[in-house]
């Protein structure tokens, strides 16, 4: 028969286990020394998210200067130690600004990925970016954003879409207000109506 001291730290031990899986709530797991390390992603629901530079002002002050706004559904935060990025498995929407701070231009994607460490988002599924000044629009089935250079690009097929023409080609760069944009190899234009050759829509 097991000793009353022996009992009492069995009870102590079960004590301490439960506390600390209750204080960890549902998400609690028991893991064994066999088992590798399982990543459990961190879950946010209405995303919104300002996008912003440090930038010095004519008196040298460091201030943040505002570049965009990111809204989304949904997003999984995987914390890997190593390569941490988020996830945005329902869709995301980014307006962009100028320095009026005006929305400038559009983006949308049905999915997108952020990587931490190289400060780039991956899109991909129904991609579009507008120029909202220029009425200019751009779609893709994947593209890259490079939150450094401020720049797209992709080597998957694109069509732009101008107020006078449907341009067609593969991979592209442009930056990411879409005020000027580089098509690596157009693969045809069609003329629309309000084209002054007098194009036929399509």
């Amino acid at each position: 028969m097991p000793s009353v001291p022996l009992i009492n730290r069995t009870i102590a031990i079960l004590l301490a286990v439960c506390i600390m899986t209750a204080a960890c709530g549902d998400k609690a797991t028991v893991s064994s020394a066999k088992e590798p390390h399982k990543i459990v992603p961190d879950e946010v629901y209405g995303v919104e998210s300002m996008m912003s530079e440090p930038v010095t002002d004519a008196a040298g002050k460091l201030t943040a200067k505002v570049k965009g706004k990111l809204t989304a559904p949904y997003m999984l935060r995987i914390p890997r130690a190593d390569s941490p990025y988020a996830e945005f498995p329902r869709s995301l929407h980014v307006d962009f600004y100028n320095d009026a701070l005006r929305v400038e231009s559009q983006l949308d994607a049905r999915y997108g990925k952020y990587l931490n460490n190289q400060e780039k988002v991956f899109l991909k599924d129904s991609v579009v970016v507008k120029n909202i000044l220029k009425g200019d629009t751009v779609r893709c089935k994947t593209l890259w954003w490079d939150q450094h250079t401020e720049r797209f690009t992709t080597d998957d097929s694109v069509r732009i879409y101008t107020p006078d023409k449907i341009l067609y080609g593969t991979g592209m760069e442009a930056d990411q207000n879409f005020r000027w944009y580089t098509i690596k190899k157009m693969t045809g234009i069609v003329l629309t109506k309000g084209n002054d050759l007098g194009g036929k829509g399509n």
